[in-house]
């Protein structure tokens, strides 16, 4: 625990966020010092396995692949001047191509997930597509335009106005974007996520993203696929879209791009869709966008991800927990859980009860395992653990919330 006069704390408190202090004091008032692999070291001493991150550390916290690439990088050329060509872009570029799918072949590199929302959104308006429609409960970031998509009254109401010319339909009903669509033929931009991560792992029924791409073919709508939680194998797929066969006009990347090491975010579109960008190098920049020190990481992450086979291990890893964890909550907690529901390594465990999410947190937490709450969901709890847990890792969690379970109960 953090004494009253913790540098740490009071850091936080007069230059951070005394919210965030606080939030720091309600999770026991331990600061992480360290990290290797699924594990972070706290300053008191603990080891806790962290299924969180909000979806960051697929591959775990410094991976040898990707701190290799980034150390080496960081030893020749770590920022770029922005005038001459880099060739670290260019290979990392080709890397993420390489795994997206086909006739996604251009990109625009970024920093965090809710910049390369905005990049999409400034593409689809290059394009004419001034409408914007997204998912209810969906979450896209909290700049302007990300916020403006992301429907959340309690994130938007301090700042409106947003953007105008903003739908939300329900998630998993075609019908409705249909309807939304047919009202605006030919100048909608769709934002939607395969699964709906911050709404509480809301996983679609079967079919839903290929029908959200016929209806927006459809009516001339231009499609983004936001994939910044649920893409690089997050899903035991590695993108959403190929778990359906789609190819959007834009598929965004973001979390685990970066390898866990650095805050990287990309764009990734059609020839046709990106030709605004291509005709005019000028019209969206950003000073770090593509900086050498990130692609090294994003060259590293993919090389990783292939190397170790992150993809199948998320896909088997999942189906594993999803079983074990259903049959444990329901044998302590019964129809307190509600469901225990999740695609790859993205979880979701949802109570019936208004506070127990919360409790099961804090009591994972003194028990070794750092978890997630929902943005978009109070009383769905959020599991992003990385795909290369082994078996101890998988009983170390398992019987942290078993522990959990109980002391919640009592």
């Amino acid at each position: 625990m953090l004494s009253v006069a913790d540098p740490v704390l009071e850091g936080y408190r007069r230059h951070l966020s005394s919210g965030r202090a606080a939030l720091g004091e309600l999770f026991g008032g331990d600061v992480e010092v360290g990290s290797a692999g699924a594990w972070v070291r706290t300053r008191s001493g603990r080891e806790l396995l962290n299924c969180g991150g909000y979806g960051v550390f697929l591959m775990g916290a410094r991976h040898p692949r990707v701190l290799a690439e980034v150390r080496a990088q960081l030893d020749t050329n770590p920022v770029g001047t922005r005038l001459l060509l880099e060739p670290t872009a260019a290979r990392a570029a080709e890397a993420l191509v390489s795994t997206t799918p086909a006739g996604l072949s251009r990109v625009h590199f970024a920093c965090g997930g809710a910049e390369a929302v905005e990049a999409a959104i400034k593409l689809a308006r290059a394009h004419g597509k001034r409408h914007l429609v997204s998912m209810v409960d969906g979450y896209h970031g909290k700049t302007m335009g990300a916020l403006s998509v992301t429907a959340r009254p309690v994130f938007q109401q301090p700042f409106r106005p947003l953007l105008p010319d903003v739908t939300h339909v329900p998630f998993g009903d075609v019908a409705a974007l249909s309807d939304a669509l047919a009202a605006v033929p030919g100048e909608a931009c769709v934002l939607v996520e395969p699964v709906q991560g911050e709404a509480g792992v809301v996983v679609p029924p079967p079919g839903y993203l290929r029908a959200v791409a016929r209806v927006c073919r459809e009516h001339d709508a231009f499609l983004v696929l936001d994939e910044i939680q649920t893409g690089l194998g997050r899903l035991g797929h590695w993108w959403g879209a190929d778990r359906e066969g789609v190819v959007p006009d834009v598929l965004l990347a973001g979390k685990a791009l970066g390898g866990g090491v650095l805050p990287v975010s990309a764009l990734v579109a059609t020839e046709a869709a990106f030709a605004p960008f291509d005709r005019d190098p000028f019209i969206h920049t950003s000073t770090f966008s593509a900086a050498p020190l990130g692609m090294a990481a994003v060259c590293g992450a993919v090389a990783a991800i292939r190397e170790d086979g992150l993809v199948p291990r998320a896909a088997a890893l999942g189906d594993r927990l999803v079983g074990e964890l259903r049959r444990l909550l329901g044998d302590v907690l019964g129809d307190r859980v509600a469901e225990v529901r999740g695609a790859g390594l993205l979880i979701g465990i949802e109570c019936a009860v208004d506070g127990l999410a919360g409790e099961l947190l804090l009591e994972l937490l003194a028990a070794g395992v750092v978890a997630n709450h929902s943005l978009n969901a109070d009383r769905v709890l959020r599991l992003t653990p990385p795909a290369l847990l082994d078996d101890r890792e998988v009983r170390f969690l398992l019987d942290a919330f078993e522990h959990a379970a109980h002391a919640v109960l009592n």
